[in-house]
Parts: C-alpha cells; structure tokens; sequence
C-alpha cells in the first residue's frame, strides 16, 4: 500500500492545500503521522477524510494522515490495524462485529453513515416486486458470507424461502452480472454507486433496502482503531475525529468545492463519474448523520440490534457486548460548530 497522491496537492501531507486559518494552527509544532486504510478506492462516501486533508482540518489538529487504500483485500484495514501495522482504517459494522469476535483487537470509535448502503437490486422490467419473487432466481453477490445472510433475512422476511434462492458468486461484477443476464438480482450493490450507474446506462433499478426486510440498521461505514490504540492514544483518536467532523462540515456548505476535490484527486485505478459522484454526495451527506445523531455518533442499540441479527443469521455464536463493541462519543470543540454557520 502507498500513500494516496490525490486531493489537488496534498500528496501524503496536510501541510499543502489548507486553508490559511486551520494551517496556522498546525505550523509550528511537530505533527503526530498517523495512517487511515480506506475501504475501497477514494469516491464520495470519503469526503469527510479527504476533506479534512485538503482543508488542513488535520494539520490543525496535530495530525500528519498517511491516506491509503487495501493492497490485496478491502478487509486488510481491519487486519492491519488489528496488527498495530496502521493506525485508522474504515470498515462496515457487521464485518467489524466479526473480526471482534475472532480476536481481533478493534473497536470502532466513529461512526460515518449511519444507515446501510447495501441491500437488494433487480432491475424494473423483472417484474419481481419483492425479495420473495428471488426464489427460483439466481442472485449475484461479491464473495462475502454477510451477503448471503443479508438475503436469507429480507427473502424470509417477506415471506419466501431463501433456500429456494441461488446464490452465485459474481465477485464485484455487480453490474456486468446483470446486463449480460447472468443474474436476476444482485446484492452487495450500493444504493450511492452501482444503483447510480446502471441507471445511467438507461437499466431503471428496483432497490430492496435491508431495513424494510428484517435487518436492522447498521452503520454501512464505521471509523476503527486498534484496542491498544484508544486504551493508550485517545487523545489521537479525539483528534481524527474532530478533524473529520470539520471535513463533513465544510463539505455540507461546500458541495460544489467537494465534488472538485473528489475528481481531481481520484485514482488512475478507479475513475470516478463526475456526474455520479454529485449525485452520491447529495445522498450521502444527510446520511453522516442521523436523526439526533451528529456526524460520528455511535450507540449501543444500534450495535447490540446488530449483533443479534448476525447471531440470528449464525455468523455470531456469542453475544457482543456493545460496550466491546464501539467506544462512546469524542470530545468536540467550537471548529465544526463554526464552519456550520
């Protein structure tokens, strides 16, 4: 993995790029470098980091972010922060739930969408009305087991039988599985991206959200650190996220100016679509943070109703304590407050 050259001239520093108030904050003084392993190639669902490195906001805070992306695996974060080998990485909830109860020593600290992204896509012309209409019909999904218990649960919720359901491994041919007709429905497809892009290619998209079928809500995209981390640096950990709530923040009253910052600095690896990124960003940002909740704010309910259905569903054989689970809120200042206004 190497450091992300992206976001205009920030490269793996914050120094460049910030504005002239957050940058003075942070001269003087020695940054702390840390890392962050991001789930997947820089899109939309990251401003909040990207942002905060452009603006400075992590300069300001006493952070010098190394930004990175998974080398072989999307779940190398969870493993590498687990190691003590990086220090940040984002990962989603249920998965995060069962690195937990393997041993490994995380723990989320923040949480950034707090809604799932994942859930049931067929396109309109299927005629299949409800996930129960999947029996008898093959179903793609991209090599993850959570897929397979996501569907079992929505299928049975509407009062079909999942064992009925065919379940075909299509990896991230999400959308490839659909237009050739490989498939008749896919999951593991997200509501901001992949149902974005087969509708600009004129396939209109019939979208089975996980909520409305037996799953609970779940957070789709969650900040952790290592155990050892948050007993012994939470001052670190106070300060990552402080500067990503000023991130969000700015990108909410600069939409504009964020969807720049997303297309100059994307990867060669993954071209983003001007167009579907505007469009992503407008759905993402209200879900950051939800009713009551501001951006990072975690809660056991939320946690422990997740737990629960991945025990239900036998991908957890102990019950988790949510308390092991996240850690509570971060102690904020008046910043983030203030690019609101």
């Amino acid at each position: 993995m190497g450091c992300l050259s992206l976001l205009l001239a920030v490269g793996c520093s914050d120094k460049k790029g910030s504005s002239p108030t957050e940058a003075s904050q942070g001269q003087g003084k020695a940054l702390k470098k840390v890392s962050v392993v991001l789930d997947w190639y820089p899109n939309a669902v990251h401003i909040p980091i990207l942002a905060a490195a452009q603006q400075g906001f992590f300069a300001a805070e006493g952070l010098d972010v190394d930004i990175k992306m998974p080398a072989d695996n999307p779940t190398d974060g969870i493993k590498l922060v687990g190691a003590g080998k990086e220090t940040f990485a984002l990962y989603y909830a249920p998965d995060v739930l069962l690195a937990q109860a393997e041993g490994i020593p995380i723990v989320s600290v923040g949480a950034i969408v707090q809604r799932p992204l994942n859930g049931i896509m067929v396109p309109e012309n299927s005629g299949i009305q409800s996930p129960k209409e999947l029996e008898g019909k093959q179903v793609g999904y991209p090599s993850t087991s959570l897929s397979i218990s996501l569907v079992n649960t929505m299928v049975k919720a509407a009062g079909g039988d999942p064992q009925k359901v065919i379940m075909t491994d299509v990896s991230w041919d999400l959308i490839p599985a659909i237009t050739t007709q490989r498939v008749q429905a896919v999951t593991g497809a997200f509501i901001n991206h992949e149902k974005l892009l087969f509708e600009k290619k004129g396939i209109k998209i019939r979208y089975f959200a996980p909520t409305e079928f037996g799953v609970p809500n779940y957070y789709e995209l969650v900040l952790i650190t290592g155990k050892q981390t948050a007993r012994q640096d939470m001052g670190t950990v106070e300060a990552m996220l402080r500067a990503m709530a000023k991130g969000y923040a700015w990108a909410q009253t600069n939409q504009t100016a964020a969807l720049g910052l997303l297309i100059k600095g994307q990867s060669s690896h993954f071209p983003l679509d001007e167009e579907i990124e505007a469009q992503a960003l407008q759905m993402l940002l209200p879900w950051m943070e939800g009713e009551g909740a501001r951006f990072g704010t975690q809660d056991a309910g939320t946690w422990e109703a997740t737990a629960m259905w991945l025990q239900k569903e036998g991908r957890l054989k102990d019950s988790l304590k949510s308390s092991d689970a996240f850690l509570h809120g971060v102690k904020r200042g008046e910043g983030e407050d203030a690019l609101r206004r």
